[in-house]
């Protein structure tokens, strides 16, 4: 019996059939999709509720000190400023898990804004820069801490591996796998045996073993040791590919199960990207530079999500644009991704 072809294989997003959803948004950097077409973006001042006939709704979180949603949302600011929620996750009861990147803590938020922050600390320890969060079949909530480094943007230029992936369960808070290079996003796989790592400052993805009570072990690499560009953002699809946005370079590519890499989207400017890495790899990096590699149509590409009734849309999340590039795949997204939203 002859192996199905992927249908990613020659396959490359028509730029022309790209439609953006929401308007006004503040750095969409991560997407939450539901069945019903309903999608929640994150935003610095809570999280933006965009219903399926494209109505709005901002959720601000009560009961936290927020970024002020006046202020000028510049490189700089994006990267250092105030409250920032991040990473977004939905619970088994529909609530909101934040990753919040500006004050450095896992907090809850109902739909109707209601905050509390879960924790900002760790065997001791303050938290660190916590970026992404996942929840599991298990109601288990997996998280990631890109860096403890103060200011975090050390570590870029430094490639510091202090991050870790924590985990969140009935025992409370702990780490169990640690030593990454600007810990980024993070997925399972459909049977929730393996647990993908996005590593940012060392371009590449990795990956470990999960076993029953979420310790992690028989950590490798995944694909390519240098993906040629900043990996943020990733999800599976259906077939088994791996979708990553490649942040800076402005470009969406995929993996295969096979290991290549394909090339499914390049909104880059060539110049700026030569330019930034040159200081990328100098330890020179600024805010400055890195605002030259903004692309057209997702400024600061971050992340990705499927979603829609069939899982074929895809939508693209940033940290500089005011919208959502969205087009229709090939292939579905993988189900597992949108556990409790499904």
């Amino acid at each position: 019996m002859s192996k199905p072809r992927n249908p990613l294989v020659g396959w490359q997003v028509d730029r022309s059939s790209i439609r953006n959803v929401g308007v006004g948004l503040q750095r969409p950097e991560c997407i939450l999709a539901e069945a019903d077409g309903t999608l929640w973006a994150a935003d610095p001042r809570g999280v933006m509720r965009i219903a399926a006939d494209g109505t709005q709704t901002l959720i601000r979180q009560q009961g936290q000190q927020q970024a002020s949603g006046e202020r000028e949302l510049t490189a700089e600011s994006l990267i250092l400023g105030g409250s920032l929620p991040n990473g977004i996750a939905f619970d088994r009861d529909g609530n909101i898990i934040i990753a919040n990147f500006g004050n450095d803590s896992i907090e809850l938020m109902t739909r109707v804004g209601d905050s509390r922050r879960l924790y900002d600390s760790i065997d001791g320890q303050p938290l660190g820069k916590a970026n992404f969060v996942l929840t599991d079949s298990k109601g288990r909530i997996w998280f990631t801490v890109t860096t403890r480094l103060q200011p975090w943007t050390r570590s870029i230029n430094e490639k510091t591996a202090d991050g870790y992936v924590g985990l969140i369960d009935e025992k409370g808070i702990r780490i169990v796998a640690d030593g990454f290079v600007g810990t980024n996003e993070i997925r399972l796989d459909a049977k929730e045996e393996w647990l993908y790592v996005v590593e940012s400052n060392a371009r590449r993805i990795s990956r470990l073993r999960v076993a029953d009570d979420g310790s992690c072990h028989g950590r490798e690499i995944f694909g390519p040791s240098n993906l040629g560009g900043i990996p943020d953002g990733f999800a599976f699809d259906a077939f088994g590919n791996l979708w990553i946005t490649l942040i800076m370079a402005e470009r969406l590519v995929a993996l295969t199960p096979e290991g290549d890499l394909l090339t499914l989207l390049d909104d880059g400017n060539p110049e700026a990207i030569d330019n930034f890495d040159q200081h990328f790899y100098g330890g020179s990096m600024t805010p400055e530079i890195m605002a030259t590699c903004k692309g057209t149509l997702a400024p600061w590409m971050a992340s990705l999500t499927f979603g829609g009734p069939d899982l074929q849309t895809v939508y693209l999340g940033s940290l500089m644009g005011d919208t959502l590039p969205s087009f229709r795949a090939p292939v579905a997204g993988l189900p597992m991704s949108h556990w409790w939203a499904r």
